[in-house]
């Protein structure tokens, strides 16, 4: 019985030991800061109320310590969006050279109208997007 327990014992310890290794895999994220939406994609301009359309936005990181986090999607007055893109930076050992990332928003209207999006370009600039909605 002893040694079933010391053998037990050696077995979680290892397991421990194991884990703790694996964390060499994750960078911190040092911040969190915007980034210009170059371009936008939406595939269809009109579309039916209540229906799902992806819109596509496309940001250049200039290292691969740079990921897209999330948008700040904000609703404006009756029927307009104003959407900034922002991306985290981490601290870690990462591949030098600027990559293009592609992110996507799920647009589910719940009435019919124009829809006027702004995407955030860099200073005062915005890219802007109009989806009719039937």
């Amino acid at each position: 019985m002893k040694k079933l327990l010391n053998i037990g014992f050696l077995m979680a310890l290892s397991g421990l030991f194991l884990v703790s290794c694996n964390d060499d895999d994750y960078q911190t994220i040092e911040s969190i800061d915007k980034i210009k939406i170059d371009s936008v994609k939406v595939i269809n301009d009109t579309m039916d109320a209540f229906t799902i359309q992806s819109i596509k936005t496309y940001s250049t990181y200039p290292s691969h310590c740079e990921g897209f986090y999330g948008y700040d999607y904000v609703y404006n007055a009756n029927l307009e969006r104003t959407v900034t893109s922002y991306k985290y930076i981490t601290n870690g050992p990462c591949a030098q050279g600027s990559y293009v990332g592609d992110n996507q928003i799920n647009f589910s209207p719940q009435k019919k109208g124009t829809y006027t999006f702004k995407f955030w370009n860099g200073g005062n600039n915005w890219i802007t997007k109009t989806i009719v909605v039937q």
